[in-house]
């Protein structure tokens, strides 16, 4: 009898969660990333939404882009991928089956993601419910949708991880620069790129004027003048958790979302990442112009 009801509650358990028995240590560890890197902020359906079921687009130069559904559904998810097909996407960019995925999945920044931090954000994400919500097709005209150039643009602008810590740098600032490249992504936004959509590396961190939507990602390198130079570290830190400025101004546009995520951090973390983007090289860039004023 004992035996029979065992074999029940293994069968119901495998019922609840068909994908993935990552521990529940794991899945903790994952769904810490997955609140840092503020994943939800792309793959919800709106700001407020915890379940990545697809739904944010992305108007770019190249086209509009929809976050597809990123819950483990079998049919519209990614319910079938096994973890090292997970571990290959985030790495280099590609899906099961050989599809190449376009950079406006920030793969070039996840890249450097740890194997462990990969395998804990694939147990999260395959211990969430599945949806059952077809992804959005691109909108992207020919050529820039044709997939298979995808592999000459990784072969010019990929450099695959994981993150190698830098020697004659400490633990903390080693953490923080992990952080800042790998998990929040931060220079997908506020990095310029070239025509091929691919980011301007020699010029890292230095804003992105007129970026995706049209937004503004202003210089957050150690410049005085254009970026944070004159910023403390604690002003930095306070930044990533509330969202307020040294001027006591709140960050609006994409920085919202980003905050959100960054609030999710410890202490220790952010004051890591803080540490960080006080050692980012000075680069002196044009300020973004002002809001034209409304007439009355």
């Amino acid at each position: 009898m004992k035996k029979s009801a065992s074999i029940v509650l293994a069968f119901l358990l495998t019922v609840i969660h068909p994908a993935w028995a990552g521990d529940e240590a794991a899945i903790q560890r994952g769904k810490y990333l997955y609140d840092g890197a503020d994943c939800a902020g792309c793959h919800g359906a709106d700001p407020s939404s915890s379940t990545p079921s697809g739904g944010k687009s992305l108007t770019t130069p190249f086209g509009i882009f929809h976050a597809p559904n990123i819950t483990p559904d079998k049919q519209f998810g990614i319910g079938t991928w096994s973890v090292e097909d997970f571990h290959h996407a985030l790495r280099q960019g590609i899906a099961p089956g050989g599809k190449q995925l376009f950079p406006v999945f920030p793969f070039p920044s996840f890249s450097a993601l740890t194997d462990r931090d990969m395998e804990d954000l694939y147990a999260y994400l395959m211990s969430i419910p599945p949806v059952a919500v077809p992804s959005k097709p691109h909108e992207v005209q020919a050529p820039f949708s044709w997939r298979s150039l995808m592999w000459f643009w990784r072969a010019l602008f990929l450099k695959p991880g994981p993150y190698q810590p830098q020697a004659g740098r400490d633990a903390e600032w080693n953490r923080g620069n992990y952080l800042v490249h790998a998990v929040a992504h931060c220079q997908e936004c506020h990095t310029p790129r070239n025509p091929m959509g691919a980011l301007i590396q020699s010029r890292a961190f230095s804003g992105n004027i007129g970026g995706p939507d049209g937004q503004n990602a202003p210089n957050i390198t150690s410049d005085v003048l254009t970026g944070i130079g004159g910023w403390t570290v604690d002003e930095i830190e306070t930044l990533l958790k509330t969202g307020q400025t040294p001027a006591f101004d709140a960050v609006g546009s994409g920085m919202k979302a980003v905050v959100r995520g960054t609030s999710k951090l410890t202490d220790a973390d952010r004051h890591a990442m803080a540490v960080y983007l006080k050692t980012v090289p000075a680069i002196r860039t044009p300020l973004p112009p002002k809001p034209v004023a409304a007439s009355k």
